[in-house]
């Protein structure tokens, strides 16, 4: 009887062990994305103030969009936390989008190689960030299902491990485009 009671132990153990481990893997697996997205959104950072002053030779007079651009990078990078850090590049991205709508009524600017450099790597490292945004959110998505269906769930409050937040997009990506001919 002693070893039955025994072996019951073990196995329960052994399968705390194992479920507790998982969710370190994608708790770990989550900050690594996390860690992506910063990294990209770095290097997002770094290419605006290049950006700006690529615009600032062609379109001197439009100098409210331009602050707005600089004032929202620097919020961007200001800002800690993950749930921070997405609200103020979301504002960063609205602010960009007003830079590329500007850059639409100097054709020459539009015409310039600098300028249309810069613009083709911030498109690439935005993708990479809407990538990594996504692993992130599938990551988050597992380690959230873990914490709250069972048997996990127990390892999961024994653990102390709580739902991680997921990333949105930004309410103006959310609205239709409109097309008018």
């Amino acid at each position: 009887m002693v070893y039955i009671i025994l072996a019951i132990v073990v196995v329960l153990l052994l399968i705390y062990i194992s479920l507790y481990n998982s969710l370190v893997r994608l708790r770990n697996r989550s900050e690594e994305a996390e860690a992506q997205i910063g990294a990209h959104e770095k290097q997002r950072y770094d290419l605006i103030p290049n950006l700006v002053e690529t615009v600032k030779g062609y379109a001197a007079h439009e100098k409210g969009t331009l602050e707005a651009v600089v004032a929202a990078r620097n919020k961007a990078i200001s800002s800690t936390g993950i749930s921070e850090s997405d609200a103020s590049n979301k504002e960063l991205s609205n602010a960009l989008g007003k830079l590329f709508a500007l850059a639409e009524a100097y054709p020459q600017l539009k015409a310039n190689e600098n300028f249309m450099n810069l613009q083709q790597t911030l498109s690439a490292v935005e993708e990479k960030i809407l990538n990594a945004r996504k692993y992130y959110n599938a990551v988050v998505r597992e380690f959230n299902t873990r914490c709250e269906t069972f048997p996990s769930n127990l390892a999961a409050s024994m653990g102390h491990f709580s739902k991680k937040p997921y990333l949105e997009i930004e309410e103006a990506a959310k609205q239709n485009v409109k097309v008018s001919f």
